[in-house]
């Protein structure tokens, strides 16, 4: 379970960087986001190699495949199209735009959205015991860290996010929110976007 407790700790240190970017301290944002990304890197191929394994039907694998490929995708998507990429993970502070199209006009974490499927196809394709003790643990403290995210941070550091909030629903997407998505990427695709005035750096 120790790969399990290294993950988990991934996921609450790249999470986490928003202290460091609200202090303006230089290069800390992306040491945190590489120590956290490194981290659970680790601790997710440890838990693949892991060598208690499942008993699983040969298609499952390609249908883990298929799901680990569609996920990798619109979290690319999300994390590197969306945002502004010098803005969100290198430059110093919390920037200056507050990304309200493109995936996170479906939700305002799309990442926890497209981590499901990811964490599924994980299971399926390294049919590793451990991995499927893992993942829903994984999700859950996801979850968990998106909502303090939201609480404890994002009010405070992104102009028009409470405005934000209430127009968008944080994790589960519901008619409006598809209907703003689809609005968002028919003239400009899946390239940042803004809400008007001089934002915050959307982070999540």
């Amino acid at each position: 379970m120790i790969y399990v407790v290294l993950a988990a700790l991934g996921i609450f240190i790249v999470h986490f960087c928003d202290p460091a970017a609200m202090k303006r301290i230089p290069l800390v944002k992306p040491a945190v986001w590489v120590i956290g990304a490194g981290l659970f890197a680790y601790a997710t191929t440890m838990i693949w190699l892991w060598p208690g394994k499942l008993s699983l039907p040969a298609w499952s694998s390609w249908l883990g495949w298929a799901l680990l490929f569609v996920s990798v995708a619109l979290l690319g998507i999300s994390f590197v199209i969306n945002l502004p990429f010098r803005e969100t993970y290198v430059a110093t502070g919390v920037g200056g735009r507050l990304i309200t199209t493109g995936f996170y006009a479906l939700v305002r974490h799309p990442g926890v959205l497209w981590a499901i499927p990811l964490a599924a196809g994980f299971v399926l394709v390294s049919e590793s015991r451990l991995a499927l003790t893992a993942a829903p643990i994984l999700l859950m403290l996801d979850v968990a860290a998106v909502i303090m995210q939201d609480l404890l941070f994002f009010r405070r550091m992104f102009s028009g996010y409470d405005k934000y909030s209430r127009t968008t629903p944080m994790l589960i997407p519901n008619r409006k929110s598809i209907g703003a998505f689809i609005s968002s990427v028919r003239p400009q695709g899946l390239t940042p976007g803004l809400e008007g005035g001089d934002k915050d750096v959307r982070l999540g």
